[in-house]
C-alpha cells in the first residue's frame, strides 16, 4: 500500500488548474512529497514526456531513483535522469529528471520541446541562475510556439505572488504539508568573535546527541568545515555512530550512504546547504544549524567570482529547522543566540544577483530575444551583464551589436562555461583535461605553487587523490569530442579561455602583474612562476587592491602574438605622466591593457600634446601656474562681479579647470611639463579670454584702484569680504560720502591708517565715522603724532599726505 503524503490532498486542484490553464504554481513545504508524487500522478494524464528540473545533481539522481523504486523499476526505464556527464534514460522513459542547465541546452536546440507535455521547475525558491533562465526561455517558448505545454513551478518557501504575476497571473495551489513540531534551542549567550567554528559545532552536536535520540543532521558551510568537524567528532564517538559527510563534490556512493537509513547504530550527517531541500534523509530527529552559508559572489568591477561565507537567511534557517520534524517531533540546535535572529536577512539573494552572467548572456544571445523582453523574476544586474558581454566579445562569441556569432552558437551547445568551451574548440584533446581540471577545486595543497602544469602532470600520472583524479579523467573523456583545434601548450590553452587574464610582469623586484583586462595581480615571491614574464592567471582571489594569483600557466610572448594577432594593435598616445610630471608622447603596441612594446612618438600633433598638458594641469591644480599679484587681482575682480550677478565668466577653481581648452590652451604650445607650467603667468591668457567688452565692464564696475582725494591711486583688494581699501586717515579728509563700487553700489571696506601705517579704524560708513568716533581717534592721534594735522572738523579740512598742512 502506498503511503499517503500531504501533497495528495491538493493533487486534484493541481490537475484542474493544469486542465484549465496548462499552468500552475504549487506551494508545498519540504517533506510534503511534491518532488516524487506530482510527476507520477501526471503520468496517466499526459501523453508526452515530463521534465522535472532539480537544482542539484544529487537531488536529481535521488528523485529519479525514488520514483523508479515506487514503480518497481530501475532508473532508466519509465523514470530516468540526465545531468552533465551522467544519464540514465531509454526509449521508454516518460519522466526525465534533469539538472537545470540541461533544459537550457534542450531549448536552444529545439525551442518547441517536441514530445514534451509538462515541464516542472522544482525547488524554485532556491532561485538558481539556471532555473531563472530556464523559466524565462520556457515561458517565451510556451507563449510563441507551444501554448499546449503544461508548466508547473513548485516551491517550498518562495512567495508565490510575484511568480504567479510573472506568468500571467497563474493559478496558485497550496499544500499545508505535514510536519511535527520542532523545538528551537538557541545559545544562551552570543559566541565569542574569536571562537573556533568547527570546535563549537562539534561540542553542540555532542550535546544534542546526549539530549535527544535518533538521527542528526548538521549544517555547515562547506567541505572544509565538514571534514574538520568530522575529524573532531571521530575522537568523541564510538564505532556505533556513523559520521556521514554530504556535499556536492563527494562521490555518489558516499552521498547515497548519507541518504540511506543507518541500519544499526546511530547516524550523524554533516551536510552543506545541499541538504536544506529536495532530499529526504530518513530518521532525522535532530538538526544542528551552524547558521552559515557559502555563496559565490561575482564582482563586476574585477570580473572575478569569489566564495563568501555569510549568515543564513531566516528562510534558510526555517528550512533547516523543518528537517527535524519530518518523521517525529524534533529539536533544532542553533549556533547563535536568539537575539541574532532579527539581524538575519529574510531570504537569500537570487543567484542572478551575485553570479557570473557569462553563460546566461551567451544563452540569451543565442536565443535571440533581448533580455528586457524575457520574463525574469529578478532582472540580470546591468553591470554584471555588461562585464559578461565584454568577455563574450573578446572570445568572439558575440559581435559588437551583441548578436551571437557562428562561434558563439557552437560554444552555447557545449556543456561548459563559455571560457572553457572557447578553449576546447580552439585546441586539441589536451584542452579536455585542462577544462575538466579547471571545473574542479584545486586538487593540490595551497603550498604546491600556482603552476597548472603541476596539476596536469599529477593527473596524467594518476597522482591526484580519489575521487578527484578519476572524476576529472571521466569529465575530460566526455569533453574530448568538442576539441577541434591543434595541440597547444598549457599557457596557450589557458589564454584561449582567459583572454582578459593574460598577465605581464611589471618592472621591479616584487612579482606584480598587470592583466590584459586592466586589473592588477600579484603572487608569492617564492612561487616558481614569480619571475615569469608572461602568464595566464586562471584563478584569482579578488581581495585587496590587487588580486592574488592562485593558479596560473606560463605562456610565451610569441604564443600570445600568434593567438591574438588580430587584437594586438599599435596606438598613438599622448598622456600626462604623474610620475615624471610631463607630457609623454609615445607609440605603443598593446593587447588590451598590456603594453608589449613602446617607443617615442617624435611627430605627435600639437593638439594632442596640448590636451595631455591640460590633463596634467587638472591633475596638479591651478596652483601649478605662476600667479603674479596682478593675475590674482584680475581674477579676484572678475569673481567679485560674478558674485554680484554681473555677466562675467566663472573663474572659480572648478570653472577655470573646466574651461582650460578655452582660455589656457591657445597659449600652451611651448609648454610640456610641470616646470614650464610653473613659469607661466596666466594674466595674459585670462585677459584674452575675457575680451574687450568684459574688460570695459570690469574696469567700470570693479576698478583695480581707488583715487583718493589727493589724487593718489591706491590698489583695491577684492577679498572674500568684498572690495577693501587701506589708506591713511588724513588722505580722506574732506570726503563727505562713503565710496561705493560694483553694480549694487556696495560700500568699500576702508581701513584707515595712522601716519605709521597702522590701522586705527575700519569702516563702511565714513560720514558716520567723522561724526562719531573721529573725535576719540583725533584725541589719541594728536598725542602720538603732534606734528601732523588733526582738524576738529575733518569734513572741512583738506586731505594731505604731509606732516603739516601747507597753510600751517
Amino acid at each position: 500500500m502506498t503511503l499517503r503524503l500531504p501533497i495528495d490532498d491538493v493533487i486534484p486542484s493541481l490537475i484542474r488548474a493544469l486542465g484549465a490553464d496548462n499552468l500552475c504554481i504549487l506551494q508545498a513545504p519540504p517533506g510534503a512529497g511534491k518532488t516524487t508524487r506530482v510527476p507520477l500522478e501526471l503520468l496517466s494524464k499526459v501523453a508526452g514526456r515530463i521534465l522535472l528540473l532539480e537544482p542539484r545533481r544529487l537531488a536529481a539522481r535521488a528523485a529519479a531513483e525514488r520514483m523508479a523504486k515506487t514503480l518497481g523499476e530501475p532508473a532508466g526505464a519509465t523514470i530516468g535522469y540526465r545531468m552533465r556527464g551522467d544519464a540514465k534514460v531509454s526509449a521508454n522513459t516518460r519522466i526525465e529528471v534533469l539538472t537545470e542547465g540541461i533544459l537550457t541546452r534542450m531549448l536552444q536546440s529545439e525551442p518547441d520541446l517536441p514530445g514534451v507535455s509538462v515541464v516542472i521547475f522544482d525547488e524554485f525558491h532556491e532561485r538558481s541562475l539556471q532555473a531563472d533562465l530556464g523559466l524565462a526561455l520556457t515561458w517565451e517558448a510556451r507563449q510563441t510556439l507551444r501554448p499546449d505545454l503544461k508548466l508547473i513551478v513548485m516551491s517550498a518557501t518562495l512567495d508565490a505572488g510575484p511568480v504567479a504575476k510573472l506568468l500571467g497571473n497563474a493559478p496558485v495551489v497550496t499544500s499545508d504539508g505535514q510536519s511535527f513540531p520542532v523545538e528551537p534551542i538557541w545559545l544562551t549567550r552570543p559566541r565569542a568573535g574569536n571562537a573556533d567554528f568547527c570546535s563549537d559545532m562539534a561540542d553542540l552536536i555532542v550535546q544534542a546527541t546526549q539530549d535527544v535520540p535518533g538521527g542528526l543532521l548538521a549544517f555547515l558551510p562547506g567541505a572544509g568545515e565538514i571534514e574538520r568537524t568530522r575529524s573532531l567528532l571521530s575522537k568523541r564517538f564510538d564505532d556505533d555512530v556513523q559520521l556521514c559527510p554530504l556535499y556536492g563534490a563527494l562521490p555518489f556512493a558516499a552521498q547515497r550512504k548519507a541518504l540511506q537509513p543507518a541500519g544499526q547504530g546511530r547516524k550523524i550527517v554533516l551536510a552543506s546547504s545541499i541538504a536544506e531541500t529536495s532530499l529526504t534523509i530518513e530518521d532525522v530527529r535532530i538538526v544542528v544549524d551552524g547558521g552559515l552559508a557559502r555563496r559565490a559572489r561575482f564582482d563586476a568591477a574585477s570580473g572575478m567570482s569569489r566564495l563568501v561565507t555569510e549568515p543564513v537567511s531566516r528562510a534558510e534557517a526555517a528550512q533547516r529547522q523543518g528537517r527535524a520534524g519530518r518523521v517525529a517531533p524534533g529539536r533544532c540546535y542553533k549556533l547563535w543566540a536568539r537575539a541574532a535572529d532579527g539581524a538575519l536577512p529574510a531570504y537569500p539573494p537570487a543567484e542572478i544577483e551575485a553570479a557570473d552572467l557569462c553563460d546566461l548572456a551567451l544563452s540569451i544571445a543565442a536565443w535571440g530575444t533581448p533580455v528586457e523582453e524575457l520574463a525574469f523574476l529578478t532582472p540580470p544586474p546591468a553591470a554584471a551583464l555588461r562585464e559578461a558581454r565584454d568577455l563574450l566579445t573578446r572570445l568572439g562569441a558575440i559581435n559588437a551589436q551583441g548578436q551571437v556569432t557562428a562561434l558563439g552558437e557552437t560554444l552555447a551547445k557545449i556543456p561548459a562555461h563559455p571560457r572553457l568551451a572557447h578553449m576546447l574548440v580552439k585546441s586539441g584533446k589536451g584542452a579536455a583535461e585542462l577544462a575538466a581540471l579547471l571545473g574542479e577545486r584545486d586538487p593540490l595543497p595551497r603550498d604546491s605553487g600556482t603552476d597548472l602544469n603541476l596539476r596536469l602532470t599529477a593527473l596524467q600520472r594518476a597522482r591526484l587523490p580519489n575521487p578527484v583524479g578519476p572524476r576529472i579523467l571521466r569529465d575530460s573523456k566526455r569533453l574530448e569530442r568538442h576539441c577541434a583545434g591543434p595541440k597547444r601548450s598549457t599557457g596557450e590553452m589557458a589564454a584561449l579561455a582567459y583572454p582578459d587574464r593574460i598577465a605581464m610582469r611589471r618592472p621591479g623586484p616584487a612579482p606584480r602583474f598587470v592583466l590584459s583586462g586592466g586589473k592588477g595581480a600579484n603572487m608569492d615571491q617564492r612561487d616558481p612562476l614569480a619571475n615569469a614574464g608572461f602568464l595566464v592567471a586562471v584563478d584569482l582571489s579578488a581581495d585587496g587592491r590587487d588580486a592574488k594569483i592562485r593558479l596560473a600557466a606560463p605562456v610565451d610572448e610569441a604564443e600570445i602574438r600568434a593567438l591574438y594577432s588580430e587584437q594586438i594593435t599599435w596606438q598613438d598616445l599622448c598622456e600626462w605622466s604623474k610620475t615624471n610630471r610631463t607630457v609623454e608622447a609615445k607609440q605603443q603596441e598593446t593587447l588590451g591593457a598590456l603594453v608589449l612594446r613602446s617607443r617615442h612618438w617624435p611627430d605627435a600633433p600639437q593638439d594632442q600634446i596640448t590636451q595631455a598638458l591640460l590633463e596634467g594641469l587638472r591633475d596638479l591644480g591651478l596652483q601649478a601656474l605662476d600667479w603674479s599679484k596682478s593675475a590674482r587681482a584680475l581674477r579676484a575682480r572678475v569673481r567679485f562681479l560674478a558674485a554680484q550677478g554681473a555677466d562675467m565668466p566663472d573663474w572659480s577653481d572648478n570653472g577655470l579647470l573646466d574651461t582650460l581648452e578655452d582660455w589656457f590652451a591657445p597659449f600652451a604650445d611651448a609648454l610640456r611639463n610641470a616646470e614650464d607650467l610653473s613659469r607661466f603667468n596666466p594674466k595674459t591668457a585670462l585677459l584674452a579670454a575675457l575680451g574687450w567688452q568684459h574688460q570695459q565692464q570690469l574696469d567700470e564696475l570693479a576698478p583695480p584702484a581707488f583715487t583718493t582725494p589727493v589724487g593718489r591711486s591706491v590698489a583695491l583688494n577684492y577679498g572674500p569680504d568684498g572690495p577693501e581699501l587701506s589708506v591713511r586717515l588724513q588722505e580722506m579728509f574732506g570726503l563727505r560720502q562713503h565710496p561705493t563700487i560694483g553694480p549694487d553700489q556696495l560700500p568699500l571696506k576702508i581701513t584707515l591708517l595712522s601716519p605709521a601705517q597702522r590701522p586705527v579704524q575700519v569702516t563702511r560708513d565714513l560720514p558716520g565715522f567723522w561724526a562719531t568716533s573721529y573725535a576719540d581717534v583725533r584725541k589719541d592721534m594728536r598725542g602720538r603724532y603732534p606734528k601732523h594735522h588733526w582738524p576738529e572738523d575733518p569734513t572741512q579740512a583738506d586731505p594731505t599726505l604731509r606732516a603739516k598742512s601747507r597753510k600751517n
